[in-house]
């Protein structure tokens, strides 16, 4: 018997915010496998930290974490035989994914790879953007409202004819893209109808006005959420 190897969101930051199915596998697996940069902690791993009691297999995958190598197939092809290895001796493997793995989750690129030779599993999470309407106090959507996901490195007219063609919107990934995408919102009239938060549910959350913002600080994790209604309740 081999094997089942599930891929388990952990959420945005919040060790409370994990589900309890993935809680029970995280707990129960006799291998933990988790993306980490090149050099450093693995947030996915810090995420669980309190969960985990040091009994279990713990399988780094290190790869560079910028957005000009990632992803890095050839990490994912040596981390699916290396997994693949612990679920032909018949263990379990729980990989660990920041969010949601569905949701730009990097279990996708293990899943793919996974797929055909084993039973795997998804465990959905707490998506970073439910975890940024819930800490901003923003409805996403209301009735017939069409909600965008809106990656910010896109080009910058990319930006404005998605956002010029939707009822609310959702982007991420903004860090040092911030300049454009405040240029974009301008533009469009949607300065006032934004909200900003990096970091939601981590200690070191914030929510700022879009005009506080210092543009050579935003993160990664940070968003931008958008409502052309101002509010979705309206």
């Amino acid at each position: 018997m081999t094997g089942r190897l599930y891929g388990i969101g952990v959420g945005p930051g919040d060790p409370d915010l994990i589900t309890l199915k993935a809680w029970r596998l995280l707990t129960s697996a006799p291998v933990i496998a988790y993306p980490a940069p090149e050099q450093g902690d693995s947030l996915a791993r810090r995420i669980v930290a309190p969960h985990i009691d040091g009994s279990q297999i713990e399988i780094a995958i290190r790869m560079p974490i910028t957005a000009e190598r990632f992803p890095a197939q050839e990490v994912y092809d040596r981390a699916a035989e290396e997994l693949a290895g612990h679920l032909n001796a018949g263990r379990d493997v729980v990989v660990l994914c920041e969010g949601d793995p569905f949701l730009y989750g990097s279990f996708m690129y293990l899943f793919g790879r996974m797929l055909e030779r084993f039973t795997v599993e998804v465990v959905p999470g707490v998506s970073s953007l439910n975890a940024c309407a819930a800490v901003l106090g923003a409805p996403l959507v209301a009735r017939n409202d069409v909600l965008t996901l809106i990656p910010a490195p896109l080009p910058e007219a990319e930006l404005e004819r998605r956002l010029g063609d939707t009822d609310a919107a959702a982007i991420l990934k903004i860090g040092r893209h911030f300049p454009k995408v405040r240029g974009v919102l301008d533009r469009l009239g949607l300065l006032d109808h934004c909200r900003y938060v990096e970091h939601a549910t981590m200690a070191d959350q914030a929510v700022l006005p879009l005009a506080d913002v210092e543009a050579d600080r935003v993160p990664y994790f940070s968003m931008i959420l958008v409502h052309r209604r101002g509010e979705a309740w309206r």
